[in-house]
């Protein structure tokens, strides 16, 4: 199965497409997680502004609580700014909205590091209510730093996450929010954030809400993991994910030889590149006080032609 697939559910709501043809027989607006996509390569290519204004003028917008944004064009020619200034320009209509996930694009529609991302912040400006916001695809994204009194869970899926973007959410103010994810990536698709980028993440007080923290799909992840054994914010989390990423023997022996992580709820540091012995100690150690821990998925690695390890992330490209 792909890291990478389209959401089933948003915002505890089932996903929904709304359709290009017969619009009878929708269901209630504010019971699904509505889908507004285009197929640039199939049957329905439509522009995507036609597609929106289809649903805005089908849909009581003052019912809809959850938004799923799947394709809004070619790739390579079309960034997310359009999106975003949609929603932007419908923020007095879409008065119940609490959640939002732009670019809900699998890897047979577009490779996630062709989705072309822009400047996503002016969404939380114009809607101050939201609690969930997702974003797939780092090429061209921006963050820039925000303050937001409601967001409770914040999402980045990339192959490279910049790290202007990661330096972006760290100086931001956002009080309720609980959970974080970001996939970092590789720097061959501009994940080039570092483990200095990720110091304001991993402090006390930064976000005093936060309650699940992901830091996933990294070539660095070891150094991450080094990082996390010591972080102050370890504390304060029912949850930690690691997972996705290239990390070895190393990153778990600094994770082992940390600070205790027994009061997690859940440690994930799936597709791994661990020993059996490693994967023995995690469990013996952290199973053994209650933590639920994935440890499956071993990633494959092999010599190249100059004798160097070669190990990849779950998702790159």
């Amino acid at each position: 199965m792909s890291a990478v697939e389209h959401l089933q559910e948003l915002h505890g709501l089932p996903a929904f497409d709304f359709p290009s043809g017969d619009l009878s027989g929708l269901p209630a607006p504010e019971s699904v997680a509505w889908r507004i996509s285009v197929d640039p390569y199939g049957d329905d290519d439509r522009p995507f502004g036609e597609a929106w204004e289809s649903f805005t003028g089908a849909v009581d917008l003052s019912r809809v609580r959850a938004l799923i944004i799947g394709q809004w064009g070619e790739a390579y020619d079309n960034d997310s700014r359009l999106v975003v200034d949609l929603l932007v320009a419908a923020a007095d209509r879409l008065t119940a909205l609490e959640a939002v996930f732009l670019a809900d694009i699998t890897p047979e529609e577009q490779e996630i590091s062709w989705i072309e991302q822009s400047d996503v912040t002016p969404v939380l400006a114009a809607y101050p209510g939201l609690v969930e916001l997702g974003v797939r695809g780092g090429t061209g994204l921006r963050f820039p730093a925000v303050r937001h009194t409601r967001l409770r869970k914040l999402t980045f899926e990339a192959g490279g996450l910049p790290g202007e973007v990661v330096r972006g959410v760290g100086a931001c103010e956002l009080p309720a929010l609980e959970s974080l994810e970001m996939w970092l990536g590789v720097s061959e698709y501009s994940g080039d954030a570092t483990v200095a980028d990720l110091a304001p993440l991993l402090a006390s007080g930064r976000f005093p809400a936060l309650r699940h923290l992901g830091l996933r799909n990294s070539e660095i992840q070891d150094e991450i993991a080094a990082a996390v054994a010591g972080a102050p914010v370890v504390a304060q989390l029912e949850s930690l994910d690691l997972s996705m990423g290239v990390l070895t023997d190393a990153g778990a022996e600094a994770l082992l030889g940390g600070q205790p992580l027994t009061h997690l709820r859940r440690l994930d540091l799936h597709h791994n590149y661990f020993s059996d012995e490693m994967s023995a100690r995690l469990s013996d150690a952290l199973e053994g006080a209650g933590v639920e821990l994935d440890v499956s998925e071993r990633g494959d690695e092999w010599q190249d032609g100059d004798g160097d390890v070669q190990r990849y992330t779950a998702v790159a490209e």
